[in-house]
């Protein structure tokens, strides 16, 4: 299982990303491994604004729809039980800056046993989970 975060996204659709080569080489090789991929709802709301910002709106919108019918990914939902418990780790890495998607994202991996983030986002490692690839 692995669970992957919105710079992998946005690294793999945005050219002029500082990760884009590694991401592409990263995502061919997703393709290949017969983990199961599950993201969020908080980090695809994030990854399509920020696509439509950093290239346009109609390119994020074409994006957004091969994404959210992607029969490979699982996109997770939190309950308000998971948002209250992400709230209190927003408040605890509140020196760390950690983002309150990200929290959200912790809470989910928890909850489903996910140990392994593809992100670019080092506050995963801190957090207690492998990036992947490891080489990244």
């Amino acid at each position: 299982m692995i669970y992957i975060d919105t710079g992998a996204f946005l690294a793999r659709h945005l050219h002029r990303d500082q990760y884009h080569k590694p991401a592409r080489a990263a995502w061919q090789m997703l393709t290949q491994l017969p983990w199961r991929c599950y993201t969020s709802n908080f980090v695809l709301d994030e990854t399509f604004t920020l696509l439509a910002r950093r290239a346009s709106y109609p390119f994020a919108a074409q994006r957004a729809r091969h994404i959210l019918t992607a029969r490979t990914l699982t996109i997770l939902r939190p309950d308000p039980d998971d948002e209250l418990e992400a709230l209190a780790l927003f408040e605890k890495f509140a020196d760390q800056a950690v983002s309150f998607t990200d929290c959200v994202s912790f809470v989910l991996m928890r909850k489903l046993r996910i140990t392994r983030a593809f992100s670019f986002d080092r506050h995963f490692a801190h957090a207690g989970f492998t990036l992947w690839p490891e080489e990244l």
